[in-house]
């Protein structure tokens, strides 16, 4: 599975992505990932500075991400071949998706982890500042299906920390990245309270033991117990 991340800051997601699961679901070919900066396709000098956002229209602060910039980034994220973008597909017949990032869209969950781990091709576009022109994403619409998301209620200072949960947890989702299906916590039975080796800690003078449930060996109750939690 490919995931094309369009970002002003690609080494801020490649740290994070390069390690522990992630990184060796990347080292095992199980996913890739691709970054395009949108400042590549700003025309000027080489070494200049190329500005990629200005004023909003009708006033107010901060600054607003081009459209352009943005818009030939994902084209040329998806259509590296030069084939017209309305005729690339996958494998299994579906166009990439763009993944869209707004405050107040529909909360990214589990279920949307699943779907998206059915294409081949995710875009990722990581606005900043006060956000992306709108136009980009009405022409993107014209040339990929879009999906807009949020993660979580709060507001970032970009769109880097959204798209690495979503690869996060479709990547999680794919046959062979956590070695069994059953280590998806979300298709079993699991608790938010977990425990591990050894059965007593001793701290300041008093004992902190694993529930004597988890001890029993018997996993129509741990299940029970799982549940309440």
């Amino acid at each position: 599975m490919k995931f094309h991340l369009i970002t002003l800051f690609p080494e801020a997601c490649d740290a994070y992505l390069s390690a522990s699961i992630i990184g060796r679901a990347r080292k095992e070919k199980k996913i890739s990932i691709k970054y395009q900066k949108p400042r590549d396709f700003v025309a000027g000098p080489a070494g200049s500075y190329k500005k990629v956002d200005d004023k909003p229209y009708g006033g107010g602060p901060g600054m607003v991400m081009a459209a352009l910039p943005i818009i030939k980034a994902v084209e040329k994220a998806i259509n590296a071949k030069g084939r017209p973008w309305q005729k690339v597909k996958a494998k299994n017949g579906k166009r990439p998706l763009v993944v869209w990032f707004r405050p107040g869209a529909k909360q990214f969950t589990n279920k949307d982890a699943d779907k998206l781990a059915e294409y081949d091709e995710v875009v990722l576009v990581c606005g900043r500042y006060e956000g992306i022109d709108e136009r980009a994403k009405k022409i993107l619409k014209t040339l990929a299906p879009v999906k807009e998301f949020a993660v979580g209620e709060a507001v970032y200072t970009g769109g880097e920390v959204p798209a690495l949960a979503i690869v996060d947890a479709v990547t999680r989702r794919l046959p062979g990245v956590l070695g069994k299906d059953a280590s998806v916590e979300e298709r079993r039975i699991a608790s938010s309270s977990v425990y591990t080796r050894p059965e007593t800690i001793l701290y300041k003078k008093k004992n902190y033991k694993v529930p004597a449930v988890l001890r029993t060996g018997h996993h129509a109750k741990i299940n029970a117990w799982r549940k309440q939690k």
